[in-house]
């Protein structure tokens, strides 16, 4: 089993879901702000993304489960096992050796069809989200969501490591390079957060399909639909559906199935 360690990175410390500040986070009990799963995700497919390059990018499959808070600042390591060619399993370990996150991944190349453009309609500028609830997931499950466009590149492009010379060559901003999971699976959450407005929210797990990388300056856009929602134990849960699209070919890059908890049980 090989392993690969680094240090983790809060990729979102003044977004507008405050569970990744350290003040609302330790209000519901975290040691402070958490670390974001789509960040974490990207720690646990940096080892595959070493082993098959541009490869994945283009025909990866990548199942990712977070279970525990990662943390600013936190040594981590992320442990990775060959099942069979092409097939990985990876599991990450905090600092304390607990292992809080874990990803299955495989090469798909029969592929099923790409998800197909509907044509969204776009957000407008001065469009203000409602608050999320089961009400408003069932609207926008019956009547459609808003679609948003994210771009990738720019002067200061998001990356899951502080260096960004640690990250696969092929990930390298500075060599103009493909769009990471942070950004990809984060254009999940933008849209979800988008959609509906919800302080605190978490992460916890994403389905995802690759059909092409994303090269540098590639504006995207994202389509979402709701699939669930429902309570467990006292939190309450959305489940979406998320295609990203070139923005000039309306070609599929990614498909995202995203499961996050958008209403954390009451502590008091």
């Amino acid at each position: 089993m090989n392993s690969w360690q680094a240090t983790a990175l809060n990729t979102a410390p003044d977004s507008e879901n405050q569970i990744h500040s350290d003040e609302l986070a330790k209000e519901y009990g975290f040691k402070g702000g958490l670390v974001p799963g789509v960040t974490v995700s990207a720690y646990l497919l940096h080892p595959v993304i070493e082993s098959f390059g541009e490869a994945w990018l283009a025909d990866g499959y990548a199942n990712c489960k977070v279970s525990s808070p990662l943390y600013d600042g936190e040594t981590f390591t992320v442990s990775s096992e060959i099942l069979k060619e092409g097939c990985h399993n990876t599991f990450l370990k905090n600092q304390e050796g607990r292992i809080i996150a874990n990803a299955e991944s495989k090469l798909i190349k029969n592929k099923h069809p790409e998800p197909k453009y509907r044509g969204d309609p776009l957000v407008q500028e001065n469009f203000k989200a409602p608050k999320a609830s089961f009400a408003i997931w069932d609207e926008l499950k019956k009547e459609g969501c808003r679609a948003f466009e994210f771009h990738w590149g720019g002067k200061d492009p998001l990356i899951y490591l502080s260096d960004e010379g640690l990250l696969p060559e092929i990930l390298q901003p500075k060599g103009g390079g493909f769009a990471n999971l942070c950004f990809l699976l984060g254009c999940s959450n933008w849209i979800l957060a988008g959609n509906a407005f919800m302080n605190p929210w978490v992460h916890l797990q994403t389905k995802s399909q690759n059909y092409k990388p994303v090269p540098f300056n590639t504006s995207l856009i994202a389509e979402m639909s709701v699939e669930d929602f429902y309570e467990k134990k006292g939190h309450e849960f959305i489940e979406v559906e998320v295609n990203l699209f070139e923005s000039k070919s309306k070609s599929c890059v990614m498909s995202i199935n995203l499961l996050a908890i958008f209403k954390l049980r009451n502590n008091e």
